[in-house]
């Protein structure tokens, strides 16, 4: 098993950066970087390759809609050359919020884009003449642009043809896509106990379609990490926190993907509730009705006892790399100690 963890949205990127370095040098092996409508995830990524020497660094995510499918297979290549072999091209749709709202583009066709996307991302890679037809049409076809257009393969000889690439899947149709192509799967809110009934069949029906060449679909599980007990009331309200954002705030009603998920684990009164609150502006009472028994279950909250049954929980439900978002004085240390009950 792996061990990752989130890097943090924040005005001082170089601080960020400045923690990723003295967690790597206590053991972390990927850093996942952010993107919202915060500070792009490229440049963070581009100062992390330079700053480590040994992690893998994966966006967490790029949306599929704020570049096109060419760029991102450029961008990948690059940071992967930058890195020397480290790069991860962590995608995903985000939501209409941020898409609609931000950049302006209509949010469509999500696991149509998915899949095209990544292919045409392999074909760069393996410096292929991109000549593809379906939602993106590359080189734009006839009685379109100047009609100058003309299938182009990548310049460079990419590091790697076979770049890793992870995709955040929430939804059936996406998960079993992304089971079917996908090197990983960036799930939200991973509770082993449910694992298998709320993702099971989605996955069971991509696994059937999956090439053996990719090998085994890597899973990323954990949630806000805290050991001292002190913290361990600041890390539950933190992780309440974000959970409520999450669970109701992102998107509008009939239309949370985290929410639906939410449901789908077995609190559907629950989910409602905390929608209706956090979207009538009671955050703080959005984040309190969130049950005790899931923030339990979601997160690595406790004495080494209980984080080693939850790790060893997750260990069981198919998950490969262990999530962490140490909450802490000293996070390197907590690094450490997770480090070496994986290990």
């Amino acid at each position: 098993m792996k061990l990752s963890t989130q890097v943090q949205y924040s005005d001082d990127p170089i601080s960020s950066a400045e923690a990723v370095v003295a967690m790597e040098r206590a053991g972390l092996d990927v850093a996942w970087v952010a993107e919202a409508y915060s500070y792009d995830a490229v440049s963070l990524m581009g100062f992390l390759a330079a700053k480590t020497e040994r992690i893998e660094i994966g966006s967490g995510i790029l949306p599929l809609y704020s570049r096109t499918p060419t760029l991102t297979a450029m961008t990948a290549a690059g940071l992967d050359a930058l890195s020397g072999g480290r790069a991860i091209l962590g995608l995903g749709a985000s939501g209409p919020q941020v898409i609609e709202g931000f950049h302006g583009v209509p949010y469509d066709k999500p696991v149509g884009r998915t899949r095209e996307i990544i292919d045409i991302c392999r074909q760069v890679w393996r410096r292929e003449k991109i000549d593809h037809q379906g939602i993106y049409t590359i080189p734009l076809p006839e009685g379109q642009g100047t009609g100058l257009g003309k299938p182009l393969k990548l310049i460079n000889h990419p590091r790697r043809a076979d770049i890793p690439i992870w995709v955040a899947a929430l939804g059936d149709k996406n998960l079993e896509m992304t089971a079917e192509l996908a090197d990983g799967w960036l799930p939200h809110a991973v509770m082993p106990e449910t694992m298998n009934e709320v993702f099971g069949p989605a996955l069971e029906a991509g696994f059937a379609k999956r090439s053996p060449e990719l090998g085994p679909l890597q899973i990323t599980g954990g949630g806000i990490l805290a050991l001292d007990e002190e913290m361990w009331e600041p890390a539950r309200q933190a992780a309440r926190a974000m959970y409520a954002l999450y669970i109701g705030g992102m998107g509008a009603r009939g239309k949370n993907f985290y929410n639906t998920v939410f449901q789908r684990q077995g609190y559907e009164a629950e989910a409602k509730l905390v929608q209706d609150h956090y979207l009538d502006g009671r955050k703080d009472e959005a984040a309190a009705a969130l049950p005790a028994d899931f923030i339990d279950k979601v997160t690595l909250i406790g004495p080494a006892g209980h984080v080693k049954e939850r790790i060893a929980a997750l260990a069981g439900a198919g998950v490969t790399h262990l999530h962490v978002n140490p909450v802490g004085s000293d996070a390197p240390k907590l690094i450490s100690q997770v480090k070496e009950w994986i290990v």
